[in-house]
């Protein structure tokens, strides 16, 4: 969507530059007027149609794999381990596996799922990683698949922006961001803002 919008705009910029350097228009008088302020004004609407898509958009991608919106919450002084979150979908035709990364805030990562078993919750590491089948979206999110931050560097605080990576078996490895949102924060399930 903001390639299309990037695609719109440039083409609102090129039509009001050309404006200027055409040749004398066939519209005369109040009506160019009209046109030419028909074109700006449409060219005001996309470039704030792009300050706002650029303002909320947040996924990264690589080859077929697209990442949503990475995120994690806030931990107070003197917290360990924190969680990462994120939407995948591969739009291959081939499976691939997410099978590690980095976090600029943490020493280490780790894959890991949690499931309830007879009641309890357990959380195990995920050696091999998470499948993502082909054509298919993955939910990696509180209460199932999630990443481990340990060994925390320090607190990280809400509304920061953290630098880290991805690492998928065939795609390779992509630069994200993790958004920092509140602690407590419910996630996308609850209205997490996109």
């Amino acid at each position: 969507m903001t390639k299309t919008i990037h695609q719109t705009a440039f083409l609102a910029v090129s039509c009001a530059a050309c404006d200027k350097q055409s040749q004398p228009s066939p519209i005369n008088g109040p009506n160019r007027q009209i046109v030419i302020a028909a074109r700006y004004a449409a060219l005001s609407v996309v470039t704030l149609a792009m300050l706002v898509c650029s303002a909320s958009a947040h996924d990264f991608s690589i080859g077929d794999i697209n990442i949503d919106h990475p995120w994690t919450r806030a931990t107070p002084g003197g917290a360990r381990v924190a969680s990462g979150y994120i939407t995948i979908e591969n739009f291959g035709s081939k499976p691939d596996r997410l099978i590690g990364g980095a976090f600029e805030a943490s020493e280490r990562v780790e894959l890991h799922e949690m499931t309830v078993s007879d009641g309890l919750m357990r959380m195990r590491a995920l050696s091999t990683g998470i499948e993502l089948p082909a054509g298919r979206r993955i939910e990696v999110k509180p209460g199932g698949y999630h990443i481990m931050f340990l060994e925390l560097r320090r607190p990280l605080k809400q509304g920061e922006k953290i630098s880290g990576s991805l690492v998928f078996e065939r795609a390779g490895t992509v630069a994200v961001e993790f958004q920092v949102d509140a602690m407590g924060s419910p996630g996308v399930e609850a209205g997490h803002p996109h």
